[in-house]
């Protein structure tokens, strides 16, 4: 009884404190900036719209563009990918979870056997009067086992198992964002580009209609020849960019099915119709570098795996240490008859205390416990460069926000002057007074002018998309989600 009152002592004092071997996490202090370089810069647009971080497609008051952002939540095979992949560290969780609770089992048998005569034991029987060569065995019992976690590696098991099925929540909601912003992303280069293609096809209109002014001077003998075949060439030079424009919106409108989740095609009649760049709205709070930490999903993946890999460290220090498992079994068994299996005398009872030590591999253990560090200082740099990038994809989407816009402000200027350029030249050569080539070149301006300030609206509009994606946009983090798997 003395003998057994330390290991007894040792079992109680392992399941009271709950020791778990290993450094606890503790999260990783990051220096941030109060403030975005940029964000001064998109504080001060003026924007007719404003739109909020948690739903912020519809602030850019396109009903096409909502739409197609909600079917792409709804629909999208990325997201179904990870959904999946949430119910699998769901499913590890569990199993995490299960390991540090009893075990039970219900076992049972019923055997016939007939003894062979030409053995040791068949011989012996068969000496017997009155020997049965046919024998009988019925057995059932009721088992139980439970591995007790006296120096906390299951626990420190059970720890890595939550942060990894949160990083998985948190990839989840990641790849939400990115497919919002992408479909929303498609959606605008699909109106861009509608709308660079229809300058060129207007531009195509008018040069063919000063083709055919210039041919009908030629034929009266008021042109030359050169003047014609000037027009045709500027007219085939116009004309080659439109195949190129088209192709880049085929590409468009595939890529948008296909992130619908349907087969390209599908939505293509909806977009037939050219429709307006949408304007980019106002971004109604940009928040501070530091709230990036809570906001983007994908530094909550970040910092959740560098919490997996810290408990690993524990689970691996645990192997040094013996473990302990009771067991247990009652039950019932009887070589007579069926109706004998449950009464008194054939009941049967088993307890064991079992140990298992790795007393001679902590070489291996040592190798075990340097991956898991090793693993963690991989987790950690990763998670600090997430954090920089992240602090880097938000001021770059600021700047090229501004920058876009300006451009487009002054391209549209641009425009308006070269189309009054335009028609001065074009009236100026019909009464002489310059010649084809000044209105040749008033046509090229404007078409390029034009191009441009299509271009520089579309770009501005798919900045505050990155804007949007690169402040985390698009969800609400609440806290008490990652403690409820607790």
């Amino acid at each position: 009884m003395l003998a057994k009152r330390p290991l007894a002592l040792l079992i109680a004092a392992g399941l009271l404190t709950g020791c778990a071997v290993g450094p606890d996490y503790a999260r990783p202090d990051m220096p941030m900036p109060e403030r975005y370089l940029g964000a001064a810069a998109v504080e001060q647009r003026q924007a007719a719209t404003s739109a909020d971080l948690a739903a912020w497609w519809t602030g850019f008051g396109d009903p096409h563009l909502s739409r197609y952002v909600m079917l792409a939540l709804e629909q999208n095979l990325d997201l179904a990918q990870a959904s999946a992949r949430v119910a699998q560290a769901r499913a590890g969780l569990g199993a995490a979870k299960a390991a540090l609770l009893p075990a039970g089992h219900v076992s049972g048998q019923a055997a016939r056997a007939y003894q062979s005569l030409e053995t040791p034991l068949g011989q012996v029987l068969n000496a017997a009067p009155g020997f049965d060569r046919y024998g009988n065995a019925y057995e059932a019992d009721l088992g139980a086992s439970w591995e007790l976690d006296l120096f906390g590696g299951l626990r420190r098991g059970r720890e890595a198992a939550l942060a990894e099925y949160q990083a998985s929540a948190a990839g989840n909601t990641a790849t939400r964002l990115a497919v919002a912003a992408q479909a929303a992303d498609i959606y605008i280069s699909i109106r861009g580009l509608q709308t660079r293609l229809d300058v060129a096809r207007r531009q195509v209109q008018k040069q063919q209609a000063l083709l055919k002014t210039i041919q009908l001077l030629y034929g009266k003998g008021l042109a030359t020849e050169l003047q014609v075949s000037q027009a045709e060439g500027a007219l085939a030079l116009l004309q080659s960019a439109v195949p190129v424009l088209e192709t880049g919106l085929d590409a468009a409108m595939n890529a948008l099915d296909v992130m619908l989740g349907s087969s390209p095609g599908t939505h293509r009649a909806e977009l037939a119709e050219v429709g307006a760049i949408p304007v980019a709205p106002r971004i109604a709070a940009t928040g501070s570098p530091g709230e990036l930490l809570r906001r983007r999903p994908d530094l909550i993946v970040a910092e959740r795996r560098l919490a997996a890999s810290n408990a690993r460290i524990g689970a691996a220090i645990a192997e040094y240490y013996p473990k302990l498992s009771l067991s247990g079994l009652i039950g019932s068994a009887t070589a007579v008859s069926a109706g004998n299996l449950f009464t008194s005398g054939a009941s049967q009872a088993a307890g064991v205390l079992g140990l298992r030590w790795r007393l001679f591999d902590f070489g291996r253990i040592n190798a075990q416990i340097d991956q898991a560090r090793g693993q963690e200082a991989e987790r950690l740099a990763a998670y600090r460069l997430a954090v920089l990038r992240a602090s880097e994809d938000v001021e770059n989407a600021f700047s090229a926000l501004v920058k876009r816009e300006e451009q487009a402000a002054v391209l549209a200027r641009g425009v308006d002057s070269l189309g009054r350029a335009r028609s001065a030249s074009l009236a100026a050569y019909q009464k002489g007074g310059v010649s084809l080539i000044e209105v040749l070149h008033a046509d090229e301006s404007l078409l390029r002018a034009a191009d441009a300030q299509a271009l520089a609206q579309t770009e501005s509009a798919r900045a505050a998309v990155a804007a949007f994606k690169a402040l985390g946009g698009g969800w609400q983090p609440r806290e008490p989600e990652v403690q409820a798997s607790k």
